[in-house]
């Protein structure tokens, strides 16, 4: 199942996707439309933490519309403005740094890769302020950074408690999945050597276009990750080439702090970033980012 938050007339609501990702279903009209009512939520947010009853329910509705030859509440997914999935976290987004051998050899000057390769997990947050959805702008930010560079990243949602979550069960508390710009300005980062200001920028974290429930993603430690700066591709792996795979990020995060749902982790860039290009290239108005993620889909936006 594919879900979006999007805005049509001015209103926010949540939709699914038809199976061809062409045309939105309504999920609380349609539910009103088939029973007379509306039972499920209204945001993605309550959605992921009321569980296993809602997505049975939604499953049932898409059932009745594929069946459904006159229905006619169906959306044009391209009439619709996309917001970021969960348009505002209740907490900090918990990101990964080094997750990929490349990106840390690249980042280092030793060219050792004992030293460049983390034993352990990098762990930084994002603040939820920065989120932005498909085709908003990106705030260069002129006055305070000459240095904003981008990062594509597979976004793991949480669905449900987790607290000290061993690896082997760590997927049991996936929702799903979707795609982030760990957008970072690398002279802010290095400014203040922790890393939260350069991260955190407004519309720095921009998400999705849909979340995509972990159903459709069986395998989401072989999916491609790319990303374009004005049609230029800039970065290629695939999360197989993780260091430390979901589990072992949701089992070290999940011991001693508390993973709720609709937390979210952002799972780290590969290598490719304009800060280590040669000479450094960094993003400036105009630019437009494109990042793709296979069987999630591609998240654009343009710098201002």
């Amino acid at each position: 199942m594919y879900f979006l938050t999007y805005e049509l007339n001015g209103a926010q609501a949540i939709g699914l996707l038809t199976t061809d990702r062409e045309q939105v279903i309504p999920l609380l009209a349609t539910e009103r439309h088939y029973y007379g009512e509306t039972t499920l939520p209204t945001t993605m947010l309550t959605l992921i933490q009321a569980g296993d009853a809602a997505l049975s329910r939604i499953k049932a509705l898409a059932d009745k519309v594929k069946a459904d030859t006159n229905f006619s509440l169906l959306i044009p997914v391209n009439s619709l403005r996309i917001m970021a999935p969960i348009p505002r976290p209740t907490k900090n987004i918990f990101c990964i740094g080094k997750n990929y051998a490349e990106h840390a050899m690249e980042a280092d000057k030793t060219a050792d890769p004992n030293i460049a390769i983390p034993k352990y997990p990098v762990i930084f947050t994002k603040a939820p302020t920065a989120v932005i959805g498909l085709g908003d702008p990106i705030n260069s930010h002129p006055l305070i950074t000459k240095a904003l560079d981008y990062e594509v990243e597979l976004a793991v949602i949480i669905g449900k408690k987790a607290s000290y979550v061993s690896k082997e069960d760590a997927m049991d508390y996936v929702f799903g999945y979707t795609i982030m710009n760990d957008v970072t300005a690398r002279d802010l980062q290095k400014q203040h050597q922790q890393w939260f200001r350069g991260k955190s920028l407004d519309s720095s974290a921009p998400m999705g276009p849909f979340l995509v429930h972990k159903n459709s993603i069986p395998l989401p430690g072989n999916l491609t990750v790319t990303s374009k700066v004005n049609g230029e591709v800039r970065q290629s792996a695939n999360t197989k080439d993780f260091m430390f795979d979901i589990p072992t990020l949701i089992s070290t995060i999940s011991s001693g702090i508390t993973l709720e749902p609709g937390d979210i982790i952002a799972t780290g860039t590969p290598a490719g970033v304009g800060a280590f290009m040669n000479p450094p290239t960094f993003l400036k108005p105009g630019d437009e980012v494109e990042l793709e993620i296979s069987s999630i889909g591609i998240l654009k936006n343009t710098i201002v």
